[in-house]
């Protein structure tokens, strides 16, 4: 295959889950309509035809009984993937996730353990209103136990959910909607990208910005626009949220002085925080010439008004100004 082979974020998913799925049985997939439907995001387009129903299986209406049946399925030695078909109703998982899931491995003293991965679109843009489109990552991230990752881009959404898969904990896999049919180079072999590697996407002198999911790719292109005022932007990406690689985090804010951390999710109690805390609490904080930002989504549901939704998120114009005003010192 060429070097410059492209897929869409689906199309990475989906290619990633035959893969492992072909070489490893223990690996089968379940949630609401990911068979027939081929899911609600096409991610499992033509896994049925090729697995079967024993590997591809369409579950009942129930968050709960899906990560409910990917831990118990777990514990029995499978690797489970299943499906929430919007992050929003992984609230109706949570007694399985937060007090099961992400105890027994450590209550059973390791003699046990849940390799499952969850998936589950979340984020605004699609005019989904306030119960389709909410980012609550911060929920799983605050839970000792449960792994969080959130790729930005096509190529770290195969290899990252090949890792995840292959994780001996319980891994949630957050996927941006609108990345869904953005492209990027993904090499036809089966590769993994390690859990818990922050990424340096862009490099820059003036500003770090630490951005998660789609807010990474708006502010390359925020930094593409204030590179011609003079602004260098570097840019980070987490991809792990928990366990956190931060120290590819502070080495960046060491060499800017400066930090700007975006996500969509809501800013109170919102993951940036703890990336906020993180950077006063080491030796960056020495070296900071001006206080650390946050640009978050607003304190309100995603209103399903297409106006309002764009003004209740960070977007590409906000993050211009923002990344001016700390770069030049206007705080």
């Amino acid at each position: 295959m060429p070097e410059n082979r492209e897929l869409t974020y689906v199309e990475a998913l989906r290619e990633g889950l035959r893969q492992v799925m072909e070489k490893d049985e223990s690996v089968f997939l379940l949630g609401e309509d990911i068979g027939v439907y081929n899911g609600a995001f096409g991610v499992t387009a033509g896994l049925l035809e090729e697995f079967g129903e024993e590997r591809v299986r369409d579950t009942p209406i129930s968050e709960a009984a899906i990560a409910g049946a990917c831990l118990g399925a777990s514990l029995t030695g499978m690797r489970p993937v299943g499906e929430i078909m919007f992050m929003d109703f992984v609230a109706l998982s949570l007694e399985q996730l937060a007090l099961q899931a992400a105890k027994v491995r450590f209550m059973f003293g390791g003699k046990t353990k849940a390799p499952f991965v969850l998936r589950m679109p979340a984020g605004s843009g699609t005019g989904a209103a306030a119960q389709h489109s909410q980012s609550l990552e911060n929920w799983l991230v605050h839970v000792p136990g449960l792994k969080v990752v959130m790729p930005s881009n096509a190529y770290d959404a195969k290899g990252l959910l090949i890792a995840s898969i292959y994780d001996d904990n319980p891994v949630i896999f957050v996927e941006h909607k609108l990345l869904y049919g953005t492209k990027s180079h993904v090499p036809e072999e089966s590769y993994e990208v390690p859990l818990s590697q922050s990424r340096v996407v862009r490099e820059g002198s003036d500003l770090t910005i630490i951005a998660t999911s789609l807010m990474v790719h708006r502010s390359l292109e925020a930094a593409v626009q204030l590179s011609e005022e003079g602004i260098e932007i570097e840019i980070i990406d987490p991809r792990t949220l928990n366990p956190l690689d931060d120290e590819t985090i502070i080495k960046s804010v060491v060499k800017t002085s400066k930090a700007l951390i975006i996500h969509e999710a809501v800013g109170t109690g919102g993951y940036g925080g703890e990336i906020a805390a993180r950077i006063a609490s080491s030796e960056a904080f020495d070296y900071l010439e001006a206080p650390i930002r946050r640009l978050t989504g607003l304190d309100i549901p995603i209103p399903y008004n297409r106006t309002l939704e764009y003004h209740a998120v960070p977007q590409v114009e906000n993050i211009v100004v923002e990344a001016r005003k700390l770069s030049r010192g206007e705080y």
